[in-house]
C-alpha cells in the first residue's frame, strides 16, 4: 500500500475516532463519570503513552527557553481550556449539535490568524465568515427537543469556547513546527495541559465510583482515552507529514457524518431540516475559508 493512501486512510480513521467519541462521551459522562473527571482520565492516560512512546522513538532538540511561554500557552489552550469545555458542553449539549459547531474550529483560526499573524482576509473568506457564524448561531438558538441534552445552549456555547481555544492553540503551535517535531511538540503540550487541568479536574476524578463501571463503561472509558485521543493524535500527525495539513484538513467534513450516525443508532437523537439547514452554512462557510484559487 502506498504511503500516500495510508496517510488518507489514517486521516479518515482519525475523523471517525472522533466522530463515534461525542456519543461514546455521551453515553459515558454524567452518568458514571462527571465530565472533569473524564478530563482527567483522557489526558492523564494520554500524556503516559506519549512518554512511553518517547522511549521507543527519543530524539529532537531540547525546549529553548524562550520558546517556554508559547508551549505554556498552547498548552493552556490546546489541552486545559479546550477540553474542559468540550466534556462539559457536550455533557450538557448533544452529539449533533456538538459535532456541528466543532466545524466552527477553522473559521476562526482563519480570523485569529488575520488578526494575530496579519494573514490576508479575501472577500471568499469573508463571506465564509458570515456563512459559518450564522449557522453556528443559527444551531445554537435552534429549540432541540433532543431527550440527550440537559441544558443545550449553554453547552454550545461551552463547545464554541472550545473551537475558539483550539483556534488559538492552532494558530500560535505554527511557529514551534519550524523547530520541533510534531510529536515532541504534543507530548510537552500534554505535559503542561495535564499539570494545569489537575486542579479543576483531580477532586471529580477521585470522586468517581469506580464500582458502577462496567464492561461497556470500560470499553467506553478506554476508547475515549486511548483510541480518540492517543490514537487519534499519532494518525493525525502521520496524515499531516505526509499529505499535509490541507488534505488532512478536509476531512473535518467527515467528522458530523460519523457523529450523527452513531448518535442517531446508540443515542436516539434525531435529525431534522433545520439542523440540516444550519450544516450546509457551517459547511459552506468552512469550505468557502479553505478554498484555494
Amino acid at each position: 500500500m502506498k504511503s500516500t493512501t495510508k496517510a488518507h486512510l489514517s486521516v479518515l480513521s482519525t475523523n471517525l475516532l472522533f466522530g463515534v467519541n461525542f456519543a461514546t462521551v455521551k453515553y459515558i459522562t454524567p452518568g458514571f463519570i462527571l465530565p472533569f473527571g473524564l478530563n482527567m482520565a483522557r489526558v492523564l492516560t494520554a500524556l503516559i503513552l506519549f512518554w512511553l512512546l518517547y522511549f521507543f522513538k527519543p530524539g529532537g532538540p531540547s525546549i529553548r527557553k524562550a520558546d517556554l511561554p508559547r508551549f505554556v500557552f498552547c498548552a493552556a489552550t490546546g489541552v486545559t481550556i479546550n477540553q474542559l469545555f468540550f466534556i462539559k458542553g457536550l455533557s450538557l449539549s448533544t452529539s449533533i449539535h456538538a459535532s456541528l459547531l466543532s466545524l466552527a474550529t477553522p473559521i476562526f483560526i482563519t480570523f485569529i490568524a488575520a488578526w494575530l499573524l496579519r494573514e490576508s482576509l479575501t472577500v471568499l473568506k469573508i463571506i465564509g465568515l458570515i456563512l459559518g457564524v450564522s449557522g453556528a448561531t443559527f444551531l445554537i438558538l435552534l429549540k432541540d427537543k433532543s431527550h440527550t441534552g440537559s441544558d443545550i445552549i449553554t453547552g454550545d456555547i461551552y463547545i464554541l469556547i472550545n473551537a475558539i481555544s483550539y483556534a488559538f492553540y492552532m494558530v500560535m503551535v505554527r511557529p514551534l513546527m519550524k523547530i520541533y517535531s510534531p510529536l515532541q511538540i504534543i507530548r510537552w503540550v500534554f505535559t503542561f495541559g495535564t499539570i494545569m487541568i489537575i486542579p479543576f479536574a483531580w477532586p471529580q476524578f477521585a470522586s468517581t465510583n469506580w464500582a458502577v463501571f462496567h464492561t461497556s463503561q470500560w470499553l467506553a472509558l478506554g476508547f475515549i482515552c486511548v483510541g480518540a485521543t492517543f490514537f487519534s493524535y499519532l494518525f493525525n500527525m502521520y496524515g499531516i507529514a505526509v499529505i499535509g495539513a490541507s488534505a488532512s484538513g478536509s476531512y473535518i467534513y467527515t467528522q458530523p457524518v460519523f457523529a450523527a450516525v452513531t448518535s442517531m443508532v446508540f443515542l436516539g437523537e434525531s435529525i431534522d431540516i433545520y439542523k440540516i439547514l444550519a450544516a450546509l452554512l457551517i459547511f459552506t462557510g468552512v469550505y468557502l475559508i479553505n478554498r484555494k484559487k
